[in-house]
């Protein structure tokens, strides 16, 4: 398995691009802001894929250390790109939230890189203070201070889904690595309870989670999305309507090409692609855990593990939100959605499991440490 976890995760990524760009064909016809085009968001979806594509291949061939070596490049870029989106004329201010930054027509989310920076910097730290790991200074205190600098720009972005997501993602990577685990326990509900009570203190978040509770209530206005998106399954059933037969997308559900792809596919395609769909980020899972786990050092190993965590919670959050096991979040269904910034990280966080596996695979066997010496006891 572990021989050809590469090649099976890459057809499993090739099989979800080539899924998103035919949901993208059957649904950006009825999307708003189109600008008279119908093919104007599988034209730029193209493009994206093709610059992820590009950056992934370059991922895959650069050596993994490099970014070990310059992770702290990468964490000032994100910084200064994050605080970007609070300057005007700079930073896009949609729907409420600052998350975006763009010049014209070019626009990016800088919170896309933090999360790749946040893996880097606590996948360099914690190799570098390997026996400090269960510490409360080396091992907690100082990474996750550290780490909450971009979770509090991402915050003030009014983006408390990437915030929760990246959150979780540093706390994957420093439970592999030996943090302490009731000290990580702790935070986490109380994290937990602090963004539940700043969400209570937002009307629109607010209204997302009293739609969430009860959303027969709120099918008109804050529970639109997800009523819709019921609807499209139920509509949907086992065989589907057909490839372009939905009827949803037709302005009754608001972001059906980015956000609420999901519930598309199992309206027009039915239960069974649905459950491909999910299978094959189950594919990623354990084949990006595989590669991780044959990592030749630690740092290529929490990398994995970053990577993989930034992926799948991602993916199980935009699944729980579009099937009405979560609230709404803004959050997009990796490598299917609509969306250059989500798509590019996603891609390029794929280019990095491979070089990882490609120097596990390519180190002669003699030199290779035992796996028991290289992976934690929590592994």
């Amino acid at each position: 398995m572990h021989r050809k976890s590469a090649y099976i995760l890459f057809l499993a990524v090739l099989a979800m691009l080539v899924i998103g760009i035919v949901m993208l064909f059957s649904t950006s016809a009825f999307a708003q802001n189109k600008h008279g085009d119908v093919y104007f968001f599988i034209r730029r979806q193209a493009v994206w894929i093709g610059i992820g594509l590009v950056l992934c291949g370059a991922a895959a061939l650069i050596d993994y250390h490099f970014w070990q070596r310059t992770w702290w490049i990468w964490f000032l870029l994100a910084l200064v790109a994050l605080t970007l989106c609070f300057v005007p004329h700079i930073g896009l201010r949609i729907n409420g939230s600052r998350r975006w930054v763009g010049w014209g027509q070019i626009g990016f989310q800088p919170s896309e890189l933090a999360k790749i920076a946040a893996v880097f910097f606590l996948a360099a730290w914690f190799s570098r203070y390997e026996k400090e790991s269960a510490g409360v200074l080396l091992g907690f205190a100082l990474p996750l201070a550290i780490t909450a600098l971009l979770l509090a720009l991402i915050l003030c972005e009014v983006d408390l889904g990437t915030t929760v997501l990246l959150g979780a993602t540093a706390f994957v990577v420093m439970f592999v690595a030996g943090a302490n685990p009731i000290l990580l326990g702790s935070v986490a509900f109380a994290g937990l309870g602090a963004i539940l009570v700043l969400a209570t203190q937002m009307a629109e978040r607010m209204g997302r989670l009293a739609a969430f509770l009860d959303p027969e209530r709120f099918k008109q206005d804050a529970g639109l999305q997800q009523m819709q998106a019921l609807l499209a399954w139920g509509s949907g059933g086992m065989e589907g309507l057909g490839l372009g037969n939905g009827r949803q997308k037709m302005l009754y559900l608001p972001y059906a090409h980015t956000d609420f792809i999901f519930p598309i596919i199992g309206e027009e395609l039915g239960l069974r692609v649905s459950l491909l769909v999910i299978f094959l980020f189950v594919v990623i899972i354990v084949c990006g855990m595989m590669i991780a786990l044959h990592a030749k050092d630690r740092f290529g190993l929490l990398l994995g593990c970053g990577i993989v965590s930034l992926l799948t919670l991602q993916a199980a959050v935009n699944i729980g939100v579009t099937t009405s096991l979560l609230p709404n979040k803004g959050l997009p269904l990796p490598f299917i959605s609509y969306g250059g910034s989500n798509l590019v990280a996603c891609l390029f966080g794929i280019g990095l499991l491979l070089n990882i596996y490609r120097q596990a695979v390519l180190e002669p066997q003699k030199n290779r440490i035992p796996l028991h010496a290289r992976v934690t006891p929590r592994i």
